[in-house]
């Protein structure tokens, strides 16, 4: 089973490539021109063992808005043509993740019925040069284009990285885990008999 696709996206405000591996081993070569949007990035890909290549270009000067949302978008495009019908995959993910002071949880269901739930520390809702809210306009394009349930939660954290980061790396985990192929499973896993 070939789990690859290739999605490109250009828009008078971004231009985005993506190659993304579902069945890789983290691997990535990840140029968004946000230094701390790639290192999130690399941690979801290291630790959901996707192979991941993205090379956007936004318009910076602007904000950072328009390269996250739409790297989202792309990203949730790809899952979506690398899981085609979603036959045999477990389709739920869970996994919680620590990182030092921070604690975060995050839930998928690839039901093809795309849901946001999003909880974060209120005290920390931007700070630094990477506003943290713009965690959340990825989480939530990716989510809605790539068509699952995605729910967030981060319990509690002092550091902003921290808190984004155990984000990120239990959403790649949660992920993984979501898209693996079972064996005893022969269709799509619903008592529907689809998730169409």
């Amino acid at each position: 089973m070939n789990r690859k696709t290739s999605v490109s996206r250009k828009t008078k405000e971004t231009e985005i490539n993506v190659h993304f591996n579902l069945d890789g081993s983290g691997k990535v070569d990840i140029s968004t021109g946000i230094p701390f949007f790639d290192h999130m990035l690399t941690a979801f890909s290291v630790h959901g063992f996707f192979d991941l290549d993205i090379n956007a270009k936004g318009d910076l000067e602007v904000d950072y808005h328009h390269t996250v949302e739409d790297v989202g978008l792309v990203l949730g495009q790809a899952l979506s043509k690398t899981l085609e019908n979603k036959k045999r995959i477990v389709r739920f993910g869970d996994s919680s993740v620590p990182m030092d002071d921070a604690l975060s949880r995050v839930t998928i269901d690839l039901s093809n019925r795309p849901y946001f739930v999003y909880n974060f520390p209120d005290d920390l809702r931007v700070k630094g040069e990477f506003d943290t809210y713009l965690a959340k306009e990825f989480f939530q394009s990716f989510c809605v284009q790539g068509a699952f349930n995605l729910h967030i939660n981060s319990y509690y954290g002092v550091n902003e990285h921290h808190v984004l980061e155990s984000i990120f790396k239990a959403f790649g985990r949660s992920l993984h885990m979501s898209t693996r192929i079972d064996k005893n499973i022969s269709g799509a896993l619903s008592s529907k008999g689809t998730l169409l």
